[in-house]
């Protein structure tokens, strides 16, 4: 599905088109039909102006991200120009390496929610498949300046695109100098001497670091999804629990417990959170459920939000259920205390 969204005065506007895929395999010129492909549905956009662009898959939208779309911001508001980004789902890796197993911390729907949070005024979602991997960079970027009336870039110091990443900077300037684009290259944001990234983020939710995560991303981690019934075993020791359907491919924190906020309907809720696969009942299959203090109501079906704070302690095997059931007490004592020393 490609999206192309306008945000204006806080309120979203946009359409949304199927993607138009047609197989390659039945043409006589497969290249020149991946074009079209991709050129039938960019065709379907109507940007109300110029704009300058940013392109990348922005997964986690974190301090790097925000950096990078404040210059973007800035730049079009110097130039009169939409700032707009250009987004990609599924991710490109998973389409070129799908081997390679690559956990996500955004799906497309929080990608964008953040997204319009800082600020951007368009964003355009498109979705990254082999034939889109066989453009060109000139391909591609004539595609953008045709449809999206693309006038400015800006980009990161390690961007590429185009067939086998050929589009790196200097290729870019080299087209802009002759397509008629500005190149603007943003350095990156580090901390302690590292640069901030997807990957850091990914390893700090491995090594069960909430801290470094926020640290990174500027925001608690966040899980999104619908609640979902379990086995009801946090019911029959005095703790139930709301068990999130989540994304097999969603990133996760170490397994453990977790002292979290619990959103329901914007309010929040101080709650204890287990990541994990409850060796003491013999689970195989990691699970998220979360214990709300003080919230009684049934919530199954109900889309949830859960802000991961600070890790507790680690997952652990508990001979008797009663001993588990004294842990868990101890376990929001601890959660309550930390919560409140930090506050929502």
């Amino acid at each position: 599905m490609l999206v192309f969204k306008y945000f204006s005065d806080n309120k979203l506007t946009g359409i949304c088109i199927k993607s138009l895929l047609i197989n390659s395999l039945a043409v006589s010129n497969p290249a020149r039909q991946e074009v079209m492909t991709i050129e039938e549905e960019l065709s379907r956009l109507s940007p109300r102006k110029d704009t300058i662009l940013t392109i990348g898959v922005f997964d986690g939208v974190h301090l790097g991200h925000k950096y990078l779309l404040s210059r973007l911001k800035e730049l079009a508001r110097q130039q009169n120009l939409l700032s707009t980004v250009v987004t990609f789902d599924p991710h490109p890796q998973k389409v070129l390496s799908p081997q390679t197993k690559l956990a996500f911390l955004t799906d497309l729907a929080q990608r964008i929610t953040l997204l319009k949070n800082e600020g951007v005024e368009a964003i355009v979602t498109l979705p990254f498949t082999h034939e889109l991997a066989k453009l060109s960079a000139y391909q591609f970027i004539n595609l953008l300046k045709k449809y999206i009336r693309m006038k400015s870039l800006v980009i990161g110091p390690d961007f590429t695109l185009g067939r086998k990443r050929e589009g790196n900077i200097d290729a870019l300037r080299r087209l802009g100098e002759n397509m008629g684009f500005a190149v603007t290259v943003v350095p990156p944001i580090m901390i302690n001497g590292e640069v901030i990234s997807s990957t850091a983020i990914r390893k700090a939710l491995a090594d069960g670091n909430l801290k470094r995560v926020h640290n990174l991303i500027g925001r608690p981690f966040s899980l999104h999804g619908q609640v979902i019934p379990g086995a009801s075993r946090g019911t029959k020791l005095g703790f139930p629990t709301a068990n999130l359907d989540i994304d097999p491919e969603q990133a996760l924190p170490t397994n453990g417990i977790y002292a979290t906020w619990a959103y329901i309907n914007d309010k929040a809720y101080e709650s204890v959170t287990n990541i994990g696969r409850q060796p003491t009942f013999g689970g195989r299959q990691n699970i998220v459920e979360i214990y709300i203090i003080n919230y009684n109501s049934n919530l199954y079906g109900n889309e949830l939000k859960v802000d991961i704070i600070e890790r507790l302690r680690g997952e652990k095997q508990f001979d008797t259920a009663e001993a588990l059931r004294q842990q868990i007490t101890e376990d929001i004592k601890q959660g309550r205390a930390l919560l409140s020393s930090k506050g929502s």
